[in-house]
């Protein structure tokens, strides 16, 4: 590297006399301020039934939870119908003015992309009210009480209905609120947000707008985060902090849930203009929209969690002025234990710029007292991007290794036993720490080492800052606090014991802010991306450097026997977390098999075209399991025959045609004048259907507008055979209406219509699924479609 050798005096921050001691007495400091951080990540112990009447108990909402659950109750069937006369039945019990909105209404966000067209659905939302006192707005707690086909939603999201039931109690028997408190629990929503969208569009009571608690599970355990705000937060954070009794959330899950293209019944409201709060717990994701999202599978501390932070957000908004919860700005949070850090989003900039400084100044203090030369800081920088580049590539290289041993995983969020890939990956990017640290500290340096780690959270709080403002705070803070502690260490005896504090003191910030993330992002994103937690892992050991340091044998001057020794004594803590991370992924592979009770996902479906009396198997399996392969073979672009199945290939193999009939299709009236034609249709579904889908053929006609049910939905491009299309969630067995104004291309027009059914079962040539297969969480799974084209 051409860096010259240094004195020993120049190789580290600290070098205290009793090493083994300062070594201890800083990693227990950290081990117990990374402990509290867990703990207070934990969920709260659940209440039980006979809690005071004030209280949120779990135990109560949990028997809403096995009713509401039962199975699955997708909007429009016989099973939500059921649902929804419970849900009533418990609110106009409560004493409060209860309605069901019967309307069809369009959908929100972005979700009907793959199904090819646009979509509406027939929604009815339970409503109720509970009069405020002087009310200066309104506060609506939404959950959804719709499940999809696939499983029955005992957390997704029975868990937000029964929470805001048990809310609803607590409210009912205390003292009025001042403000309007407004209870949704919204229909449709799995299938395209239908229900959010036409109560915030059109219900009277959503006309002035107001405040918003949207309560959610994507999993069956875990914290419950509230993982996204609408804009100008500063005031509602600020609300969530001092209100809800366990306020975990982060500015950085705001700003990475923008830009994901995911969306709930919040998004509805946001396009309304409304704000409020979004909130759900996430972990276990591997039952998600699956069979096995049952009453029994739900962490009832998840839903204690739930319950205790929507009542005290409902309380605290119920007594504020709505008026004044707007702001001209963001503010960055994060959870520290007991409570929530929030400071002007503003300030982001100033302290990363201000961060970056003081890594500069300790840079030019080191050189200036000898501790390391410009060479040997140049070099920490360049190198500190070796473990920053190298861990979260490994993870991914770890987690590649694990599927093509376990390809099951392929189709799931994540296993169902996680923890042990977690630690893997954890223990992995610490063995990339280590073994960095190990090879380049003899030559280059603690002190420099320290000071390129600290360069790279610097430089890294600057990027986020005019890129992610709300993430900032993840590099920006520990670079300030080791600057900081870098400096005070700078200003004292090299071995007494006060570098080793300013050190354990910073490293203490480093583990608050960024332990958490790790934590949580394991779940967020799933194993998949589990790269990322070892990228905030790697970030969390560069700012603990001068800690981490201590382990090792005093830094310069060693020769012969003495250098070797120490060169193997900093050789132990890689090793030692190289093996771990070996271990514990063994462990998971052992641990975590597929049998009944956690079944390998597959994932089928049926199509049948009825003019043809062609039938096939689909699959969106890319690498299909043993049990689908029997279905499906090669690749196919079905959007040709089943547009309303979206675009793109899937697995397909043909299928023995089945005697289902084809939804009919009426003509009602057909005028013609000029150059256009106006067709009034009704779409006949002949059976039980979730949904109707029409399309029209591009070759043959234009359309210049559409309304459907009397509503006008917008006229989508789309590329391809068919490049209109209609989607129709939750149809009425009467059918469905539409108009149809287009210009006509030939002497006729041709339209395609489907409808889509669930379940396989007694369909020709279907097998029963063995036990140790399951059925993947996806809105298609099970889904048995009938299409036919029909001349006008």
């Amino acid at each position: 590297m051409g860096v010259p050798p240094s004195r020993p005096a120049d190789r580290a921050l600290t070098r205290p006399r009793r090493r083994p001691l300062a070594a201890l007495a800083a990693l227990v400091a950290l081990l117990a301020v990374g402990a509290g951080v867990l703990v207070d990540l934990a969920t709260p112990a659940p209440r039980p039934a006979d809690a005071p009447a004030g209280e949120f108990s779990a135990e109560r909402a949990y028997e809403n939870v096995r009713v509401i659950a039962t199975r699955p109750h997708v909007a429009g069937s016989t099973a939500n119908d059921q649902v929804r006369e419970h849900l009533v039945g418990v609110l106009r019990g409560l004493g409060l003015e209860t309605e069901v909105q019967d309307a069809v209404a369009p959908e929100a966000g972005q979700l009907s992309g793959a199904a090819g067209g646009a979509t509406v659905a027939r929604v009815r939302n339970v409503v109720a009210r509970l009069p405020g006192t002087a009310s200066t707005g309104r506060v609506f707690l939404v959950a959804h009480y719709d499940s999809v086909q696939s499983g029955p939603g005992g957390n997704d999201d029975a868990a937000g209905t029964s929470t805001i039931l048990e809310v609803a109690r607590a409210l009912a028997t205390g003292p009025r609120p001042r403000n309007d408190v407004v209870f949704v629990l919204t229909d449709a929503e799995e299938a395209c947000l239908c229900g959010a969208s036409g109560f915030a569009a059109d219900h009277p009571l959503a006309r002035d707008g107001g405040v918003v608690l949207n309560l959610e599970a994507r999993g069956a355990t875990g914290p419950v985060i509230m993982f996204e705000t609408s804009r100008n937060n500063a005031k509602l954070v600020d609300v969530f902090g001092r209100a809800a009794p366990h306020p975990v959330g982060t500015s950085f899950a705001v700003e990475i849930y923008r830009a994901l293209p995911n969306d709930t019944d919040f998004t509805a409201f946001l396009d309304h203009d409304f704000v409020g709060l979004n909130s759900a717990y996430i972990d276990g994701g591997a039952i998600y929209h699956t069979p096995l999202d049952t009453p029994a599978a739900m962490d009832r501390g998840s839903l204690q969690m739930h319950g205790d932070n929507a009542l005290g957000l409902a309380r605290e908004f119920g007594r504020t002025d709505l008026r004044q919860l707007r702001s001209g700005h963001d503010a960055t949070y994060f959870p520290v234990p007991g409570g929530l850090v929030r400071y002007p989003g503003w300030l982001t900039l100033p302290l990363a710029l201000a961060a970056l400084l003081a890594v500069g100044a300790l840079g030019w203090l080191l050189r200036r007292r000898g501790r390391a030369t410009a060479g040997r800081l140049a070099a920490g920088v360049g190198l500190a991007l070796v473990p920053i580049v190298v861990a979260p590539l490994g993870a991914w290289l770890l987690w590649t290794a694990i599927t093509t041993v376990r390809p099951g995983y392929a189709e799931l969020l994540d296993p169902y036993r996680p923890v042990w890939y977690r630690l893997a990956v954890v223990a992995l990017a610490a063995a990339v720490l280590f073994t960095w640290y190990a090879l380049t500290r003899r030559r280059v340096g603690p002190a420099a080492l320290a000071f390129g780690g600290l360069a790279w959270l610097a430089l890294l709080g600057v990027l986020l800052a005019v890129l992610v403002p709300g993430g900032a705070y993840l590099t920006t803070l520990p670079a300030l606090a080791g600057a900081l502690a870098g400096l005070a260490a700078l200003g004292t005896r090299l071995d007494g014991p006060w570098p080793v504090v300013a050190a354990t003191l910073a490293g203490a910030v480093a583990v608050v802010i960024l332990l958490p993330p790790v934590v949580l992002l394991f779940p967020a994103l799933g194993m998949a991306m589990g790269g990322v937690a070892a990228l905030v892992s790697v970030l969390l050991g560069l700012a603990v450097l001068p800690v981490v340091d201590l382990l090792h044998p005093q830094a310069g001057g060693q020769r012969g026997l003495v250098a070797l020794r120490a060169r193997r004594l900093g050789a132990l803590p890689a090793g030692a977390a190289a093996l771990a991370a070996v271990v514990l992924a063994g462990v998971g592979l052992a641990v975590d098999r597929f049998d009944a009770a956690h079944p390998v996902p597959t994932h089928l479906m049926y199509a049948l075209d009825a003019g043809t009396g062609a039938a096939r198997w689909l699959s969106h399996e890319d690498a299909p399991q043993p049990w689908t392969d029997g279905y499906v073979d090669g690749r196919t672009d079905v959007s040709a025959d089943f547009p309303g199945l979206g675009d793109g290939e899937l697995r397909a193999g043909p299928a023995p045609a089945a005697d289902v009939p084809a939804p009919k299709l009426e003509t009602l009236a057909d005028t013609r004048g000029g150059d256009q034609r106006v067709l009034r249709l009704r779409v006949v579904p002949q059976r039980t259907v979730r949904l109707l889908t029409l399309h029209v053929e591009t070759a043959t006609a234009t359309v210049r507008s559409a309304t459907v049910a009397g509503r006008d939905v917008p006229v989508k491009a789309r590329d391809g055979r068919w490049g209109f299309g209609i989607v129709f969630h939750a149809p009425p067995p009467e059918g469905v209406e539409l108009t149809l104004t287009l210009v006509p291309k030939a002497g006729q027009v041709n339209v395609r219509v489907m409808d889509a059914s669930d379940g396989l079962t007694g369909l020709p040539g279907f097998r029963p699924r063995p036990a140790d297969v399951g059925v993947v969480g996806s809105h298609s799974s099970e889904m048995l479609a009938v299409a036919r084209t029909y001349p006008l």
